[in-house]
């Protein structure tokens, strides 16, 4: 449900989360580039693979990546790129996707648990609704209907339709340089608190690897960070708290702990600055 309906069950947590992976601007300029990035839920980002298979290619796509590491293009742009060289009719590519794409194989039990808990889940995505809709539905089944999913969207386009060969495009959020500016859904929960300050405020957590999440993260109480990816020595530089994980199970641990009062945002924080 999206805000302020989701506050209305009064949950003791919120949880967000990115979907793909994804490039972003980064100081470390001579950051190699991974031949097919893993995304937060997904084992492999489905925008990278539907590029490599069905578009202009990894080379390509790698180069795109590349030039918006060093600041010569934006994300949007080079991820609009992208898309528009899959020419695929748009029910095909889901199908594909469907096909070849594999969730993080704990997440499952992470949604399970959070089901049973009340603790609502929603997915932001520099990707496509459609697309993030119909892997989830298939891989998790009907309940996946029922998670939340702000991204962007997909639109014809003109004259075809995108059940044509070359007859879709991708419809961004917004006007950001990204596309899409996640921390404007996460905004109105933070503001929300500070106006009732007497209302029992859910605990909000963030799970990312990109750039592009920081910025939600600074809305939300802790950030889970991916092992390996650049967005940690960015929390570290900005004293963004976090926690490292490696997959979903370590996210429902740890999520867990907190609400079960075993342990603290603070604390958590605190030990992964200090194993860091």
């Amino acid at each position: 449900m999206p805000f302020p309906q989701t506050l209305e069950a009064k949950p003791k947590c919120i949880f967000f989360t990115d979907f793909d992976g994804a490039v972003h601007p980064s100081r470390n300029v001579g950051l190699a580039i991974a031949d097919v990035r893993a995304g937060t839920i997904t084992l492999q980002d489905s925008n990278d693979w539907m590029t490599d298979n069905l578009g202009f290619g990894g080379d390509l796509r790698r180069q795109g990546n590349k030039d918006v590491l060093e600041g010569k293009d934006t994300f949007r742009d080079s991820f609009r790129a992208m898309l528009d060289s899959v020419k695929t009719p748009f029910p095909e590519c889901i199908k594909a996707l469907c096909d070849n794409i594999k969730l993080d194989p704990s997440f499952n039990d992470f949604y399970k648990w959070s089901r049973e808990n009340d603790v609502p889940v929603i997915v932001l995505s520099s990707g496509m609704t459609p697309i993030i809709r119909a892997l989830l539905v298939y891989l998790i089944g009907p309940e996946g209907n029922d998670i939340e999913i702000v991204s962007n969207e997909v639109a014809d386009r003109p004259p075809k339709k995108m059940e044509e060969e070359g007859g879709w495009q991708i419809q961004f959020h917004d006007e950001s340089g990204f596309g899409h500016d996640k921390s404007m859904t996460i905004r109105p929960y933070a503001k929300y608190f500070e106006e009732h300050p007497n209302e029992p405020r859910p605990t909000m957590f963030y799970a990312g690897d990109g750039v592009s999440d920081l910025s939600a993260a600074r809305e939300t109480d802790l950030l889970f960070a991916k092992k390996g990816h650049d967005l940690i020595t960015y929390c570290e530089r900005e004293g963004v708290p976090f926690t490292v994980f490696e997959d979903w199970r370590s996210i429902l641990e740890t999520t867990k702990a907190i609400f079960e009062g075993k342990t603290s945002v603070k604390q958590l924080a605190a030990e992964s600055a200090k194993n860091a």
